[in-house]
């Protein structure tokens, strides 16, 4: 789900005021990019760990324009496959925004939509990640070999791919708002749940005098659909001892996101890797797709499983002991 251009989980549905989807998108086609390492929605309804709205990340730069894909004649011929992979994301670098195949018979879109996201490492301060335009998108599946891609339906994924990857970018800036101020700071940001936190999020924001944490950055991402999370497998096992709970189908794809964490108050600089794996779930009664996204960082480093036990842990005891029911007894 991860494709940009260079250029319980949160459940995503289909907003009221977004784009129709076409019912082909519920299932991402075996041709979509967030099915291949080298690379469907209402609002956010439910998670146990819901991502707060962000002011830092929910306006793009006003000065900050799509950048134009240039034509391969303005390029010089790759000298291998690997040559011509773009390596933020392991996508070619050449897809033109005209058609390329025999096969289209329509025309899509060549608009590309800018993300909320900023650029990290070597482009960190250049703006933000634009997503790709249908054209691309179609092209991209069409070097693949998936001619029989719906073309009707490649806006529909397009607008899916881009909702999907702003709300995943959203849970990690409050992964990043918690812990990296460091462990103690997530300590204390998750003592009230969920909830509690997300609450005391706003009221920092509307605070002028808050402590502020510098906003984190996307270097890079990859798609490893082919490797499945140890998480994803157990609890694929516990679905077969518990199938009631714990049912499901597999993720139909899995990202790494490396961010670029803050620290020091924003004067260092850290490498975070983020662990994405995507579900898909039964549409809505009123046909819109649902997906599920199981968001959490790599289990790479030991503070990476400190921020994972402290955010869950903390929230899953909140809830045990009553804390909800406690702090309406105390307004009232």
């Amino acid at each position: 789900m991860g494709w940009f251009w260079d250029e319980e989980v949160p459940t995503m549905v289909v907003p009221t005021n977004h784009p129709p989807v076409s019912p082909v998108a519920a299932t991402p086609p075996p041709g979509c990019p967030m099915h291949k390492s080298s690379s469907s929605i209402s609002t956010l309804t439910k998670s146990t760990s819901p991502p707060p709205t962000n002011p830092t990340t929910s306006t793009p730069p006003q000065q900050q324009q799509p950048a134009t894909t240039p034509s391969t004649s303005q390029r010089p011929s790759p000298a291998s496959t690997l040559a011509a992979l773009n390596p933020l994301n392991n996508m070619p670098s050449d897809l033109a925004q005209h058609r390329e195949s025999t096969h289209q018979t329509i025309d899509l879109p060549t608009q590309r939509e800018l993300s909320t996201i900023p650029r990290g490492g070597a482009d960190s301060g250049s703006g933000n990640w634009v997503y790709p335009s249908p054209q691309q998108m179609y092209n991209a599946m069409v070097r693949k070999g998936f001619t029989d891609t719906p073309q009707d339906a490649v806006e529909s994924m397009v607008a899916v791919h881009n909702f999907l990857n702003e709300g995943a970018w959203a849970e990690i800036v409050e992964w990043e708002r918690r812990f990296a101020p460091g462990i103690a700071h997530g300590w204390r940001e998750s003592r009230y749940g969920e909830e509690g936190s997300i609450t005391g999020a706003m009221i920092e924001f509307e605070n002028e005098g808050a402590e502020k944490v510098e906003q984190p950055t996307l270097v890079r991402f990859e798609g490893r659909s082919d490797k499945v999370t140890p998480k994803a497998r157990m609890l694929q096992v516990m679905g077969w001892v518990y199938p009631g709970k714990y049912g499901g189908p597999m993720p139909f794809d899995r990202h790494d996101w490396f961010v670029e964490r803050r620290v020091g108050g924003g004067e260092g600089k850290r490498e975070v890797r983020y662990v994405i794996d995507y579900y898909s779930a039964p549409p809505e009664p009123t046909g819109e797709p649902v997906f599920y996204l199981d968001i959490r960082p790599a289990l790479d480093r030991p503070g990476a499983a400190a921020e994972r036990l402290i955010r869950w842990g903390r929230d899953a005891w909140w809830r045990a002991s009553g804390g909800s029911v406690r702090e309406i007894k105390e307004v009232a």
